[in-house]
């Protein structure tokens, strides 16, 4: 007799907001009709002041979670360039950013509840203890209620927790691992999943817990609450709209 699988939720998250004046970026309303989180970029990687609050204004019209997407102050490179920032310099630009977004939910009658890192701030704080302790304080400072969105399996996880927050364990439908459990640098050939049934497949395996193939033709498993489909993805509405389905149809309840 077989025993009854345990019922399984799994959180569909995207990075959204992340045009900036004339320039368009993402295609936000499609999106922000499938995921139950956004991640709002707050204006240093990308957005602008009304793009954030036309964002914010949307996801709260929807009602679907709202959290801050914090980047390095680099419009230019996308918030993807590696940069030598101090702690206490990054302690003040991630407060910044997060200050703008929760001025916007609260005009909006909403509220955030997780900071989510953006590009190179994410996956450096993922192990740079450090900057890391100075993210954590940031957003521990600001409000010790809100959660950290981050790199599920990386040492950020247990830094975050042991410096009082609550975190969301992350992964990516839409990216390629290593064997260590790190997201493959972009540059490298298959880092990016394009393929709909690749990224779907990945998907279902992270929320049944099962093990994904990574890129050097290992095999992990990852524990993650929420799954992330990147917003710039040129296939970002086909993917999330087929994984969002797929889990679905697996009964995997898709919830914030």
């Amino acid at each position: 007799m077989s025993r009854p699988r345990p019922s399984l939720s799994i959180d569909l998250n995207a990075d959204l907001g992340e045009s900036y004046g004339a320039y368009s970026l993402g295609a936000d309303e499609h999106m922000l009709g499938i995921v139950t989180s956004a991640n709002i970029a707050c204006g240093f990687h990308a957005g602008d002041p009304k793009v954030l609050f036309d964002t914010v204004a949307k996801a709260a019209q929807r009602g679907i979670r709202v959290g801050a997407h914090p980047g390095y102050r680099d419009l230019a490179g996308f918030g993807r360039r590696n940069i030598a920032y101090n702690p206490d310099d990054l302690y003040a630009e991630v407060i910044y950013q997060i200050g703008a977004i929760t001025a916007a939910a609260a005009a909006n009658g909403t509220e955030i509840s997780y900071v989510k890192p953006h590009g190179a701030m994410y996956n450096t704080i993922a192990t740079d203890k450090p900057l890391a302790e100075a993210v954590i304080s940031a957003v521990r400072d600001i409000n010790p209620a809100l959660k950290l969105m981050c790199l599920a399996g990386a040492p950020i996880v247990d830094w975050a927790v042991d410096g009082g927050l609550a975190v969301i364990r992350e992964a990516f439908a839409d990216r390629a691992y290593t064997e260590n459990g790190q997201l493959a640098a972009r540059s490298l050939p298959g880092a990016v999943h394009l393929d709909p049934s690749i990224a779907t497949a990945q998907a279902v395996a992270i929320a049944t817990g099962d093990p994904i193939p990574t890129i050097d033709g290992s095999s992990i498993t990852i524990e993650a609450d929420s799954l992330c489909v990147h917003g710039d993805n040129p296939h970002a509405v086909a993917l999330a709209t087929r994984i969002r389905a797929t889990l679905q149809e697996q009964g995997i309840d898709v919830t914030a």
